[in-house]
């Protein structure tokens, strides 16, 4: 790779922009307005998991305005007493506040539901009733789909939805009733699939209504990068390829695929991980400074620092892209004996633009490593030896590098030089670091939390509109190409650092990934 270093780009100095941007005045988020909440799916995992304890939070922390309405969806046939039931056990186990009875009961309230099969209109019949009835109680018609089922059914949904007059292609304006809806990743299983599955859903909603999820985005540290950026006058001067080296962007996981078998067979993880969360944090990164905080105006300067990432050839693939599966994976059930899904891959991007020209941005992401993290390390580069070679003798003299720890443990920390105590002039490396939790001293809401009030209140800012989605599927889709058409996944042991090729692509350039470190045994 060339390591040249073009002409110099003039100082960018962008105060006067960055002092519109982040006023001495606080952004005031307004309360959403009454919505009743329809989510299809509304019996499986993420329900349980995520939605549920997500609202049942923004309930305690008086977040939404009353009355707030949550009606489940799902084949299964139960009374809306018996769904409040089957949420209980999930939102005790993952709420990150107690779950008190009389809260709880006051949460039960919110609850309504509709069984019957998704391509069956007399469900359509029974939710739209239900929704008249919520309208009665003061949502206004305020309303937010959520569906949280396969790609698969989404057609038949919006369709039957369109049918029944529950959607319909107009923007809230005024006393008009707002009509929104969120969808899961993934979004499309390729660049065709999911260009197809974007048609279909334009036919029925206008792209300022569709609202594609990404919890990734909604955690506290992702948002906090633009204001990091740009808040921070010691740092936005910095941010170019005259002083970083290059960036790493890593999403660990020391969990297998629990039980995911014919999911991860038909995803692996370059659409699961990288495709979507990957890709969009590294263009909050990287993006240009924004006309302002607006969801459009951030969008479009994301979708651009995607279209200047440099398309990877058939070659590149090859030597720039690494792929492994952890021993065991063919074991699990639902797995091909000889499966070759990927379950760790990372990879080597470049951004051609006059800010980033010349620094790479490696990626990386795997299941059963030996850490569980997502951060993202900034690799400033290295001052001349000339002056600390006798003063770092004898100790590695390290470049500084700023982290952005994403989960578990939000926070930020800069590793940099200073002197050691003492008589003689002798350098280390220090790690300063900074954690969310202690310096606010206030519990962070979980992503979920955030993405649904922001769609309540109508704010696409951490949602990914159409442009980045194919752009984003524009680039990964010559990796699956290869990959799918070729054997060749690298076993690694789970609880390492994913497969030694990885290392190698590095270890080319002169660097190293940050090294993964196994919690200790109990005991």
């Amino acid at each position: 790779m060339s390591r040249s270093n073009p002409t110099t780009p003039p100082p960018m100095d962008h105060s006067s922009v960055i002092g519109e941007i982040l006023s001495d005045q606080p952004i005031k988020r307004r309360r959403p307005d009454p919505t009743a909440i329809v989510i299809f799916g509304a019996t499986g995992d993420l329900t349980g998991r995520k939605l549920a304890p997500a609202l049942f939070n923004m309930m305690l922390d008086r977040a939404l305005t009353e009355p707030t309405l949550i009606i489940g969806v799902s084949r299964s046939e139960m009374t809306p007493a018996a769904f409040a039931t089957k949420l209980e056990g999930p939102v005790r186990q993952h709420s990150r506040q107690k779950v008190e009875l009389a809260a709880w009961d006051k949460f039960a309230s919110m609850l309504d539901y509709v069984g019957g099969e998704f391509a069956d209109d007399a469900t359509y019949i029974a939710l739209k009733a239900r929704l008249e009835a919520a309208k009665v109680k003061g949502t206004r018609g305020n309303r937010v789909f959520y569906l949280s089922t396969p790609p698969s059914q989404f057609p038949i949904i919006l369709e039957k939805l369109n049918k029944h007059q529950l959607i319909d292609r107009t923007q809230q304006r005024g006393t008009d009733a707002s009509c929104r809806v969120i969808v899961e990743k993934p979004f499309g299983h390729d660049l065709a699939s999911a260009r197809a599955l974007n048609e279909m859903i334009g036919t029925y909603l206008t792209e300022s209504q569709i609202y594609r999820i990404d919890h990734y985005l909604g955690k506290e540290t992702v948002q906090n990068i633009l204001v990091l950026r740009f808040g921070n006058s010691i740092f936005e001067p910095l941010w170019n390829r005259n002083h970083i080296d290059y960036v790493e962007i890593t999403a660990a996981e020391s969990i297998g695929i629990e039980g995911r078998g014919a999911f991860y067979e038909a995803t692996g993880v370059v659409r699961d991980i990288i495709q979507n969360h990957l890709l969009q944090v590294m263009s909050l990164v990287t993006m240009e400074v924004p006309s302002s905080f607006a969801a459009d105006d951030i969008r479009d300067e994301k979708s651009q620092l995607l279209r200047s990432v440099r398309n990877l050839t058939l070659n590149e693939v090859a030597n720039d892209c690494v792929r492994g599966q952890y021993k065991g994976y063919r074991d699990e059930p639902g797995v091909a004996p000889g499966s070759q899904t990927a379950t760790y891959a990372a990879m080597r991007l470049m951004i051609d633009s006059w800010r980033w020209q010349g620094v790479p941005f490696y990626l990386r992401a795997g299941k059963k490593m030996a850490e569980r993290l997502t951060e993202v390390s900034i690799h400033f580069k290295s001052v001349p030896l000339v002056l600390f070679k006798e003063e770092a003798a004898g100790s590695e003299l390290q470049p500084a590098v700023l982290t952005l720890r994403i989960q578990p443990h939000e926070g930020i920390s800069l590793r940099f030089v200073a002197k050691v105590p003492g008589e003689n002039i002798s350098v280390g490396n220090v790690l300063m670091t900074m954690s969310y939790a202690d310096a606010f001293k206030r519990p962070i809401s979980e992503a979920y939390e955030r993405l649904l009030l922001d769609c309540m209140r109508g704010d696409a800012t951490l949602f990914n509109r159409r442009d980045s989605v194919d752009r984003a599927w524009e680039l990964i889709q010559p990796v699956l190409q290869v990959w799918e058409a070729t054997p060749g996944v690298l076993p690694y042991e789970p609880g390492t650092s994913g497969p030694t090729a990885a290392a190698d692509l590095m270890k080319r350039d002169g660097r190293s990934w940050r090294e993964l470190v196994a919690p200790p045994p109990e005991g």
